[in-house]
């Protein structure tokens, strides 16, 4: 990854992974989903290049099943919009 023609630096990658795991929760949030665990992955974050990985955690069956209907709905919104 780049960011403004250079390469990011591991607190970069992290923050940026923050940034977006945010992002996502709210997102989520907003679909009437909330993942219980969602976080950034520990191990993913240490070292001198880490990967910084979202972490979608575990959920129980509601959430799950709520989470499908929001993709689902979403999936069906993007369809319609394109014909």
């Amino acid at each position: 990854m780049t960011t403004a023609g250079r390469q990011q630096t591991a607190p970069d990658k992290v923050r940026d992974a923050e940034r977006v795991r945010d992002e996502l929760r709210d997102a989520l949030k907003a679909a009437g989903v909330q993942l219980p665990s969602l976080g950034l992955d520990a191990a993913s974050c240490a070292g001198p290049d880490p990967l910084a990985l979202i972490d979608l955690g575990r959920c129980n069956v509601a959430t799950a099943r709520a989470l499908a209907a929001a993709l689902r709905s979403d999936v069906g919104e993007q369809q319609g919009a394109a014909r």
